[in-house]
């Protein structure tokens, strides 16, 4: 259920990418657990790595469309890129930004109808380049309408930029920086490529205290003409969305990464650790937390790799990945938080230790939630949809497992972002009536109770201006949406009955939590209190299934893996 490094044989790679997935791996594995804490505590910019991925033409490899390479293994395929994301995290944060950012600036380069930019960044990334994404600015944050950054026409295809950018990742090394700023004249939105090189850049300063370079950059009449404008009006602010559309997805890969490697450093420190006379593990609260961060863990993982199913077969009339992308970048990386706050609880005191991975995971879970949009920017995305996937479905054909080796052309043509509020979903209650299970019974009818407490009690118009309230009902309507695809990809194999109903067991909790939260707002209506009350359910006690997960699914993995030292 949880990637093993050492065991993994990635069957559903083609020989190619197994060769750099392994390759990535032995790569970590050789530089230890020590020389990684070396780097994070001396901040050492990760070049060796760099210089790997360069000799590798991993990023290569991984990140250029057939267009615009001779490689035959090129290719943007989004398992295949998934797979690194996780790799990447398992062994630190650091590692996947250089990568995350090198995607986000490619994104408004692929979606540009400028083919010569095209074709010169397909030679930038074999010649083991990596890239950035000029987006926000320091006052305005990813403000689109706010920017300030100024393209100044010239006449004849040249123009000047003028501006600041700040919180861009790769800034200090990037062989193009995507920058986003608006038409000096008109006041149109514009992209155009960036040379970090050039002496009309200035980088300012790394604005963290990091291994990543997290760059403020200032363009001083810095020298633009067409063959750097990417796009422009509407497309360029389409391009600004979808990249972070593409580029979001990655988010929860890497804290299921980071999640996965704390796991097992926390179980093989617990169940060797004797206290009163017991092992750690052989307290009952801390089964308790253990199985449930493993439930939480798989839950995360599960929905994830459904959710790659639904972004690889995505198209401009099958738009579902725009729900279920945000939750893999909202809901997976908060899960992720619960998950390392149980194992904490557990290791308490070892998870400062500096010779732990633990201490580095417990720093960078949480910058996931608050990158390429905060939790609250993306629940506000996911309420749009809420009308029509609970109350409105459309008929869609079946979404296969996607893990073949195509390239995803569709991400970098995904048209107009408009209209969220028309895409229709396929009937949730398919997937949860294929499931006769006691907890997932129990959610079933915590979600009818929803539906009758939004037919009967709906939010008031002023509610839906409230976005604290929203935020709430956003939770609860993201539960049944997490709880179909894992119910999805649980009837696709690998997922035991006793794991599904343990991964309810919290799914049931939670769904209180949430409708005890919505029935404490300042603004819920007696009605609606008295229908939130309906919401709140107990999960079916089980301690003969809850000791089958413990005892094979989680105290298993005891010893089953640790990093070279």
């Amino acid at each position: 259920m949880l990637f093993h490094p050492k065991n993994e044989n990635f069957e559903h790679l083609d020989a190619r990418s197994r060769e750099m997935m392994q390759k990535t791996i032995d790569f970590f594995e050789a530089k230890g657990k020590a020389g990684i804490k070396e780097d994070d505590h001396e901040r050492r910019w990760y070049a060796d790595f760099l210089d790997f991925v360069k000799a590798n033409k991993i990023f290569a490899t991984l990140l250029t469309p057939p267009d615009f390479t001779d490689n035959p293994d090129a290719r943007w395929d989004t398992y295949r890129n998934c797979v690194f994301n996780e790799i990447l995290g398992f062994y630190g944060l650091a590692y996947w930004y250089t990568w995350q950012v090198t995607i986000l600036g490619l994104g408004p380069i692929w979606m540009s109808p400028n083919e010569g930019i095209k074709k010169r960044t397909g030679g930038l990334l074999e010649d083991g380049g990596i890239f950035g994404f000029g987006l926000s600015e320091k006052a305005h944050g990813a403000d689109l309408y706010s920017s300030e950054m100024a393209l100044t026409p010239l006449g004849e295809g040249r123009y000047v930029a003028d501006g600041g950018k700040y919180y861009i990742g790769n800034g200090n090394e990037a062989a193009l920086l995507s920058t986003f700023g608006k038409n000096s004249e008109d006041g149109s939105y514009v992209w155009f490529a960036v040379e970090t090189g050039h002496p009309n850049y200035a980088l300012v300063k790394n604005i963290v205290d990091s291994q990543m370079y997290v760059a403020e950059y200032a363009l001083s009449g810095y020298p633009v003409s067409d063959d750097e404008i990417l796009s422009t009006g509407d497309a360029a602010w389409d391009a600004a969305l979808n990249t972070v559309n593409v580029g979001k997805f990655n988010l929860g890969w890497a804290s299921i990464g980071i999640c996965t490697h704390a796991f097992y450093e926390s179980i093989n420190h617990a169940a060797h650790r004797n206290l009163y006379g017991k092992y750690v593990t052989e307290f009952p609260h801390i089964q308790q937390m253990f199985t449930d961060a493993y439930a939480r863990l798989a839950a995360m993982r599960i929905f994830s790799a459904r959710a790659i199913d639904y972004m690889r077969s995505a198209s401009a009339e099958d738009r579902r990945y725009l729900l279920f992308n945000p939750m893999v970048k909202m809901k997976v990386t908060t899960q992720g938080e619960e998950v390392i706050n149980l194992l904490w609880d557990i290791i308490a005191a070892r998870g400062f230790e500096k010779d732990m991975y633990f201490e580095m995971a417990a720093r960078d879970i949480r910058a996931l939630p608050k990158l390429e949009g905060t939790v609250h920017v993306n629940m506000a995305l996911i309420v749009k949809f809420m009308a029509n996937y609970l109350f409105n479905p459309g008929e869609f054909p079946e979404i296969p497992v996607r893990t073949d080796a195509a390239h995803d052309a569709f991400l970098f043509d995904q048209g107009p972002t408009r209209g969220l509020g028309k895409i229709q979903f396929h009937d949730y209650m398919a997937a949860y009536n294929s499931v006769d299970l006691p907890n997932v019974n129990v959610f079933k009818a915590q979600i009818e109770a929803l539906k009758a407490l939004l037919m009967t009690a709906p939010p008031s118009k002023e509610q839906t201006r409230d976005i604290d309230f929203l935020l709430c009902l956003g939770e609860l309507m993201t539960l049944v949406a997490y709880g179909q695809l894992i119910i999805e990809k649980a009837g696709m194999g690998q997922v035991s009955d006793d794991l599904l109903e343990q991964i309810f067991d919290f799914m049931v909790r939670d769904f209180s939590k949430f409708a005890l939260q919505l029935y404490s707002k300042t603004s819920s209506t007696e009605a609606q209190m008295a229908g939130c009350l309906k919401l709140i359910k107990k999960p079916v006690v089980d301690e003969d299934r809850f000791q089958r997960v413990w005892q094979n699914e989680v105290l298993a993995l005891t010893d089953v893996y640790e990093m070279n030292p």
